[in-house]
């Protein structure tokens, strides 16, 4: 494997890295009703378990309440369970076609118990990145006929990506904690 495929592999890799972050950190709540934070709800309909948001359109008409509106009325019981069993905390309130769930406002509590997930959330990306790096400098290293000079650099080419990742991480987290205690 040349450098430039292990530099490209390590960069897809750490990238995917990012985007799980992304998507744990969507499922936090904020100060706002997002529909992100119900993506990880599964609701049992007819049988079979699937996301949310496969059987119902989900807005946020205002800053505190989020409103389902099921592909099918059949699915309004199982949804409202789902919210309801979900580790959210959350209320459903069913009007015969819709579900509308107001959002309490967070407590100071609650806001640092959730700047204290994502903040676990962002070490399991650096974790995952650095071991992405470890994987890298040790393609690196197996490389056959590269002096050692092109190693180091080398090396330090996969530092550079992963200082650059590492801070897409930081950054990412320091806007989501603005977000959460704003």
């Amino acid at each position: 494997m040349e450098m430039n495929a292990i530099y490209k592999d390590a960069r897809e890799r750490m990238g995917k890295a990012i985007e799980a972050l992304d998507s744990n950190l969507s499922v936090l709540r904020t100060g706002r009703a997002n529909p992100g934070i119900l993506k990880k709800i599964m609701v049992d309909y007819y049988g079979s378990v699937m996301p949310i948001d496969q059987v119902a359109s989900i807005t946020a008409p205002d800053a505190r309440t989020l409103v389902l509106t099921p592909w099918d009325k059949g699915a309004l019981q199982p949804i409202e369970k789902a919210i309801r069993d979900s580790d959210l905390g959350l209320n459903p309130n069913n009007k015969g076609d819709t579900i509308f769930i107001t959002l309490p406002a967070l407590t100071e509590e609650r806001r640092k118990e959730m700047v204290k997930n994502a903040k676990s959330y962002a070490e399991d990306a650096r974790i995952a990145v650095r071991n992405i790096r470890k994987q890298a400098l040790d393609e690196v290293k197996k490389v056959e006929g590269v002096g050692d000079d092109e190693i180091k650099r080398s090396e330090a080419e996969v530092q550079k990506i992963t200082d650059e990742f590492i801070k897409k991480v930081d950054d990412t987290f320091s806007k989501k904690e603005q977000d959460i205690l704003g």
